[in-house]
Order: structure tokens, then sequence, then C-alpha cells
């Protein structure tokens, strides 16, 4: 049973690594195989030729050895990715219970509710950057959109253009954010249009 367990394991492994690896792990087997038949063949002839065999036998030997070593990058990868899906998940539920900005406050208190991230402080640090930055993404999103609807509703008539330039001229710091602007206003024109 715990051998058909490895063997889940490896497929699962194997289903989420990228293209590159799944393709880098196809020609040690190929080589294995005409190895395989090269040493079978060898061994099969009337007089076998021993330094073909020895030779053959080495070949086998850094095929296998090869796929271990893409076997062992696959794991790694793996449990990396694994590790920041778990990591990232934990964190984003942590800053949005304590809703705290302090990056050094959150980097702290999440360690001590998790002692086991302690030896990750740099990883933590750097994914706790990379949320709160999403979030306040998110939140100038949802404050364009809602600011959006209600001057779009004063300015029906106006082009996606007109609309844009007129909103960032009316709100100056969204300068910054134009192409969400105009995403949103493409949005929502095209949602009320829908609608009329």
């Amino acid at each position: 049973m715990p051998r058909s367990g490895r063997l889940r394991s490896f497929i699962r492994e194997y289903k989420e690594s990228p293209r590159f690896e799944k393709i880098s792990f196809i020609p040690p087997f190929i080589i294995l195989f005409v190895e395989g038949i090269l040493l079978i063949h060898a061994l099969t002839i009337d007089v076998p030729d021993i330094m073909v065999v020895e030779l053959t036998l080495v070949l086998v030997a850094i095929s296998i050895v090869e796929i271990v070593f893409v076997f062992g990058e696959m794991h790694s990868h793996y449990t990396q990715n694994n590790f920041d899906r778990i990591l990232t998940i934990r964190l984003d539920d942590f800053i949005t219970e304590k809703k705290e900005i302090n990056v050094k406050k959150i980097v702290t208190e999440f360690i001590e509710l998790h002692p086991e991230y302690n030896s990750h402080r740099n990883e933590i640090y750097h994914t706790t950057c990379q949320i709160l930055e999403t979030h306040k993404e998110e939140a100038i999103e949802k404050e364009i959109t809602k600011k959006l609807g209600t001057y779009i509703k004063r300015r029906k008539k106006a082009d996606v253009d007109e609309i844009v330039a007129g909103f960032v001229a009316k709100y100056p710091k969204y300068r910054g954010s134009r192409g969400i602007v105009y995403e949103k206003t493409c949005q929502l024109k095209a949602s009320n249009k829908k609608s009329n």
C-alpha cells in the first residue's frame, strides 16, 4: 500500500509540474529504453561483446541517475509551490482578520501564531508585502468603480475617452490608475447598455 501512495503522490506532483519539467522527464526514459534494447541485444548474440555490455551498463546507470535528479527537482519545485500557496492563504486570512498594515508587526505576530514558519521570515515578509499591495489595489479598484458609477450616470452621452479624461481631471489622485479607470469605464458603459 505505501508504494501505491508514493505512486499517487508522484502522479500528483507530475501533473502539477510546469510543462518544461514534464517534458524534461521523458527523454531519460526513452534513452533508458533504447539502452535496454542495446543491452539485451549485446547479451543475446552468440559471442557477447563485453565492452559494449559494460558501456551500455554505464549509460543505463547514468540514465537512472538523471531520472532520479529530474524527479528530485520536480519534487522540490512542487514542495516549494505548495509551501508558497499555503503560506499565502494563511497570511491573507491573518491580515484580513487583523486589519493591520504594518508589515513588521504582521510578520512578528504571524510567526508568534505559527512558530513553524520562524525560519522563513524573509518569505513571510515578501509575501506580506505582496498581499498588502494586492489589498490596496483592490480597495482602489472598488473606490474607482463606486465613484465612476455616479460619474457616468451624470455623463451618459459622453464616450469612454471623455469620461476617463473628465474623471481623472476631477479626481487627480487616480492619475496613476488611468488603466483601471479606462477598464472600469468600459465595463460600466457596457453593463449600462445591456440594462437599457
